[in-house]
């Protein structure tokens, strides 16, 4: 009997650590992802690099442009864009092993934060755009 309760007492704590590390590192990814991959060029608060690098602090870019997204992510973008009315040249790297979950999770956090209160994509959603890229990047 004692044994039972013992069995039954792992196994509970076991469950418990596992279900409170998969809410700790879930709940913050998007902004990990970001940290790690974009904000070297788009800064810490999204404001980018005047000139060169587009802002994703208040963009009008992600609301005009939403559903390109997620192909922005992961296959990059070449060529001549405009934000929040300046002109914007310069190549961005695509994430191309970058898994349908972490994409909608980095596209999330961008849209929720530096000030951007912009429509949250779903994991569907995302699945479903990025089955519609263009192979090159845009």
């Amino acid at each position: 009997m004692a044994k039972s309760k013992f069995s039954v007492g792992l196994g509970g704590i076991c469950i418990l650590l596992t279900l409170t590390q998969c809410f700790t590192e879930k709940s913050n990814e998007g902004q990990r992802l970001y940290e790690a991959n974009c904000q070297s060029c788009h800064m810490e608060d999204g404001s980018g690099l005047r000139g060169v690098i587009p802002p994703l602090a208040g963009s009008d870019y992600m609301q005009i442009h939403r559903n390109e997204l997620p192909c922005l992510i992961r296959h990059g973008l070449e060529g001549s864009i405009t934000v929040n009315g300046v002109e914007y040249n310069q190549k961005m790297s695509g994430l191309g092993t970058l898994r349908e979950d972490k994409v909608t999770n980095l596209l999330n956090y961008i849209q929720t934060n530096f000030g951007n209160d912009n429509e949250r994509f779903t994991m569907t959603e995302v699945e479903t755009l990025l089955e519609s890229c263009p192979t090159k990047p845009q």
